[in-house]
């Protein structure tokens, strides 16, 4: 069944017209920066322009391709042949601009702006099929070859920038597409900022430094955090480090299809909150990864929805002490009807880099 036959299964519309980047390359496996597809539940139709023509024949196959040239005939043609009277968008990606100017050129039809179509989407990309799987676990293989080759890089004297520099280029290096988002290299007092931007601060002996980072394969992304230690930790350090962990082996441990991202994310949290930590812990513990480095669905305090068999979810604690250091550990695990499959093979027993 292609994904255009499942996602009509997800939502009863005459037509849907779909435009961002992303779900463009979901349902025709092609990476491009315009075009439009327009679906019927009996046929579906890509219509992109001259640069993207070629590849587009070459590669897409649950679409006919169209060169596109002129929309507005091109589209009013096709409304006409399938004889539609509405057309579903996505109300997640469309711009108000865009919706008002569709509504305007094709006067023939009505645009229907609900949440529909992007809810279907959503759902249908929340449970990853095995080739989906085999990219995501490509991506976290490149990520973690890299890491492992950094920590000789880290030490005393190097700044944040530098480190985050240097595991760009070997993210690269074994072949990714792109980066999974902006790279986080962060030390000594900095690590306290959950998404703080790499400086020119140096690391300095006894410092933490915390990595958050990922590799893009094929489309799909991978994601994981790691904090490490320049020399030797103090008390303090080793107390957090290990509640942290605690709090993930255990949402690790309990993990599975079924459970609610509110229950997933209150497993960590109690750990935290009952070593008094509580309030150092502001951020959700996890979230979807797949197509974006953020999806559905989320291991949060508000979801109380059942998290799906087949998604991908990131399993995220951590401990902030503004000025002074913070701690995160990051996997990301495939869910599964009794438990879930970890993506993260890299060790998380702190590491001191002498």
């Amino acid at each position: 069944m292609t994904r255009f036959e499942r996602l009509f299964q997800e939502i009863d519309a005459e037509c849907v017209l779909i435009t961002s980047d992303v779900n463009r390359r979901y349902f025709t496996g092609m990476k491009s920066s315009d075009g439009y597809i327009l679906a019927f539940p009996e046929k579906s139709y890509l219509l992109i322009d001259f640069r993207y023509i070629e590849k587009a024949r070459n590669t897409v196959t649950d679409a006919e391709v169209i060169e596109l040239k002129r929309l507005q005939p091109q589209m009013s043609a096709l409304i006409k042949k399938h004889g539609i009277s509405r057309i579903s968008v996505e109300s997640e990606a469309m711009t108000i601009r865009k919706f008002n100017s569709f509504r305007h050129t094709f006067r023939e039809v009505e645009f229907d702006d609900s949440d529909a179509l992007s809810n279907a989407i959503k759902k249908l990309r929340m449970t990853k099929d095995d080739e989906e799987l085999s990219y995501i676990r490509k991506a976290q293989e490149i990520a973690e070859t890299a890491f492992d080759e950094l920590l000789p890089f880290i030490r005393a004297g190097v700044t944040e920038r530098e480190i985050a520099l240097e595991l760009n280029r070997l993210i690269f290096l074994h072949g990714a597409e792109e980066l999974s988002f902006d790279t986080i290299a962060l030390a000594g007092a900095n690590t306290s900022m959950p998404h703080g931007v790499p400086s020119d601060k140096k690391v300095e002996e006894g410092e933490f430094v915390l990595l958050d980072f990922g590799a893009v394969w094929n489309g799909y992304h991978s994601d994981m955090t790691r904090t490490v230690c320049v020399g030797k930790p103090s008390k303090e350090m080793e107390k957090v480090y290990n509640i942290v962990l605690e709090a993930q082996l255990a949402a690790l441990e309990a993990a599975r299809a079924g459970i609610t991202g509110r229950e997933l994310d209150r497993i960590s949290r109690d750990i935290i909150e009952k070593a008094g930590y509580g309030e150092c812990f502001g951020h959700s513990l996890g979230h979807g990864v797949g197509m974006d480095i953020h999806e559905a669905p989320n291991a949060s305090q508000v979801n109380e929805s059942p998290l799906s068999e087949g998604a991908v979810v990131t399993i995220e604690p951590g401990i902030y002490l503004a000025g002074k250091f913070g701690v995160r550990i990051e996997d990301f695990v495939i869910l599964t009807e009794n438990g879930c499959e970890n993506l993260t093979k890299c060790a998380k027993k702190l590491i001191s880099l002498q």
